[in-house]
C-alpha cells in the first residue's frame, strides 16, 4: 500500500512538472514572437514534440508561416512556406479533428495563396475557404475569429468582383461583439483577431 501512495505521488508530481515546462515554454515562445517569429516557431515545434495531444504548439507554428507568407512575392519560397505550415495543420488536425480554429488556419493559408495570385488560384481555393468557414460557423457560431475571418473574405471576394463590401460591415460588428464576450478555454488558446477586425470594420465605415 505504502508503494502505491509513492508510485501516485511521483505520477502527480512528474504530472505536475510536465504542465510547469509546457506552461514556461509556450510563454516564452509567445514572448519571441514579438521579435523573433522564427525563433518562436521553433520553440513551438519543439513544444508539439514534446506535447504530442497537444494541437496548439502546432497550431501556433503554423500561425507565424501563415501569417508570414502574406506578402512574399517569390513564388518557391512562398510554396516551401505555406508546405511546412500545412503539414503543421496537418498536425494539429490529426490531435484535433472539426476543431473551428484549425479550420480558419486552414483557410488563412488558402488564401494566402489567392492573395498571391488571384488569377491562378482563386478559382481552385475560393470554394474551398467559402466551404472552411461554413463548416467552422456550423461547428462554433459564436467563435470570434470564424466570424471575423469569414466577413473579411467576404469583403475582399466582392472588392475582387467589384461588389459593394457596405453590407458586410454588420458581420464585423457582430464580430466584435464575440470578441468581447468571447472566453478562451486556456491563457495559451486562441484570442487574436480583435485589434484586426476593429480596424478592418473601421475602414468599412468610411
Amino acid at each position: 500500500m505504502k508503494n502505491l501512495i509513492i508510485i501516485a505521488i511521483l505520477l502527480v508530481s512528474s504530472l505536475a512538472q510536465s504542465q510547469t515546462d509546457y506552461e514556461k515554454g509556450m510563454q516564452k515562445a509567445f514572448e519571441l514572437w514579438r521579435n523573433n517569429p522564427t525563433e518562436a516557431e521553433n520553440m513551438f515545434e519543439r513544444i508539439a514534440k514534446a506535447e504530442q495531444d497537444n494541437w496548439l504548439p502546432s497550431y501556433y507554428a503554423a500561425q507565424i508561416n501563415v501569417t508570414n507568407s502574406f506578402g512574399i512575392q517569390d513564388e518557391k519560397k512562398l510554396s516551401i512556406q505555406l508546405k511546412k505550415a500545412q503539414d503543421l495543420i496537418n498536425d494539429a488536425t490529426a490531435i484535433s479533428k472539426n476543431n473551428p480554429e484549425i479550420l480558419v488556419m486552414q483557410a488563412l493559408l488558402h488564401t494566402a495563396w489567392v492573395a498571391f495570385d488571384g488569377a491562378t488560384y482563386g478559382r481552385k481555393l475560393s470554394p474551398k475557404v467559402a466551404k472552411l468557414y461554413a463548416k467552422a460557423a456550423q461547428i462554433a457560431p459564436k467563435n470570434p475569429r470564424v466570424a471575423y475571418c469569414k466577413a473579411e473574405w467576404d469583403m475582399g471576394s466582392a472588392r475582387y468582383f467589384g461588389q459593394d463590401t457596405t453590407p458586410f460591415c454588420k458581420d464585423l460588428e457582430r464580430a466584435i461583439e464575440l470578441f468581447a464576450n468571447f472566453k478562451p478555454e486556456s491563457p495559451f488558446h486562441p484570442k487574436w483577431g480583435k485589434e484586426r477586425a476593429s480596424q478592418v470594420l473601421a475602414s468599412c465605415k468610411k
